[in-house]
C-alpha cells in the first residue's frame, strides 16, 4: 500500500499525466456541447442586396423565396455591403427583363455559384412554378463523425494508463530506485500488479468519466461499455511498462509514447473511413488493441443491439497476452542476470 501511495502522489507532481488525465474529459464535454449546436441554421438563407426601386414587386417577392433581400437607396451603400468581407451579400440589379448579379469574388464557393445561376434561373422561372417541388431533409453534418470522436476521445483516456507507467518506470530509472526495486523480495507478478495498477485505475476513471459525459447508454449496454473500459485500459497500462522497461532514457520513452499512440488513434481512424472489406487485411487492424475497443465503443454509441462480444473477447485477449508475454520477459531477464 506505502508503494501504491507513493506512485498516486507521483501523479499530482507529474503533469503530463494529469493533462492526459484530464484532457479526454474537457474534450468530451466540448463533443457533448457541440453536437447540441444546430449548424444548420448558419446557411439556411441567401442573403440578396437590391436598390431602391430597381426591381419590381414580383421580382423582389421572388427572390424572398430564396433568402433575404435588403433594400439600399444609393449604389454605393449596395457595393458596400457586397465588398463587406464578413457577409455574403449578392448584389441584384435589373438587366432588360431579366436580373443581373454582383458579387465581390471573396465569397464562398456556394454563394458564387448562386450568383452565377441566379440570373438563368430567373429566366426560366415560369417554368420552374409548373414543377413539383420536394424539400429533401438535410443530415446533420456531425452525426457520421461525432460519435468517432467520442470514441477516440475514449481511446485517448484509456490510454493514461501507458503513459502514466512508461513516466513512472523511466523516473525511477533515472533516480535510481530501479536499482532498489530489483533486490526487493517481490515476484515479478506482484511488481507487475504494483507498477499498473495506478495508471490502470486512472486510465479506466478518465475513460469511464468521459462516457457518461458522451454516451445515454442503458444498463446493459453499461455493463459491456465497462468492459471495453476495464480490457483497454488494462492493455494501455501493460504496454506502458513494456515502454518503461525498453526505454533506455525519458527521449526514447516519450518517443515510443507518440509512436503507440498515434497507432492507437490512426488506426481505428483508418479503419473507419477506409472501409476495408478484405477479410485479412481487416484482421491485421485488430493487431492494435484499440481498434476492437474503437468497434465496440462504435457499436454502443450507435444504439446497436448486437452485443460486442467478438470486441470484448479480442480485448480480453490482448491483455492475456499481453500480461504473458511482460511475466515470461521480465523471468527471462532475471534468469540471465
Amino acid at each position: 500500500m506505502r508503494g501504491l501511495r507513493y506512485q498516486l502522489k507521483s501523479i499530482l507532481r507529474d503533469k503530463f499525466c494529469l493533462m492526459t488525465f484530464l484532457l479526454p474529459i474537457v474534450v468530451a464535454v466540448a463533443l457533448n456541447f457541440a453536437g447540441s449546436i444546430d449548424f444548420s441554421s448558419l446557411d439556411e438563407l441567401l442573403s440578396f442586396g437590391i436598390m431602391q426601386e430597381d426591381l419590381s414587386e414580383q421580382t423582389i417577392i421572388w427572390l424572398e423565396r430564396y433568402g433575404t433581400v435588403t433594400v439600399y437607396t444609393t449604389l454605393d451603400e449596395l457595393e458596400a455591403a457586397v465588398n463587406e468581407p464578413s457577409t455574403n451579400v449578392i448584389g441584384v440589379g435589373s438587366d432588360g427583363d431579366g436580373i443581373m448579379t454582383i458579387v465581390s469574388g471573396d465569397e464562398l464557393e456556394l454563394f458564387r455559384q448562386t450568383a452565377d445561376t441566379l440570373p438563368s434561373l430567373y429566366e426560366q422561372r415560369d417554368i420552374v412554378q409548373q414543377e413539383t417541388i420536394r424539400i429533401l431533409e438535410r443530415p446533420d453534418v456531425m452525426a457520421g463523425f461525432q460519435d468517432m470522436f467520442i470514441a477516440v476521445t475514449l481511446i485517448v483516456a484509456m490510454f493514461m494508463g501507458c503513459t502514466f507507467n512508461a513516466m513512472n518506470i523511466i523516473s525511477e530509472k533515472e533516480d535510481g530506485v530501479a536499482f532498489v526495486n530489483g533486490i526487493l523480495p517481490i515476484t515479478q507478478r506482484e511488481y507487475m500488479i504494483q507498477k499498473m495498477i495506478v495508471g490502470f485505475l486512472c486510465g479506466g476513471l478518465s475513460a469511464f468519466v468521459t462516457a457518461c459525459i458522451c454516451f445515454p447508454l442503458s444498463a446493459q449496454n453499461v455493463v459491456f461499455m465497462m468492459l471495453l473500459i476495464v480490457f483497454s485500459a488494462f492493455a494501455a497500462a501493460m504496454i506502458g511498462l513494456f515502454i518503461g522497461k525498453i526505454s533506455s532514457g525519458l527521449m526514447v520513452g516519450v518517443t515510443y509514447i507518440k509512436i503507440v499512440m498515434l497507432l492507437f488513434i490512426a488506426v481505428p481512424i483508418l479503419s473507419f473511413l477506409v472501409e476495408i472489406h478484405n477479410p485479412f487485411l481487416s484482421a491485421l487492424f485488430y493487431l492494435v488493441p484499440s481498434q476492437a475497443a474503437f468497434d465496440g465503443i462504435m457499436d454502443l454509441s450507435a444504439g446497436s443491439r448486437t452485443v460486442p462480444l467478438t470486441d470484448i473477447l479480442i480485448m480480453l485477449m490482448h491483455c492475456v497476452i499481453l500480461s504473458s508475454t511482460y511475466l515470461l520477459m521480465s523471468k527471462y531477464r532475471r534468469k540471465n542476470l
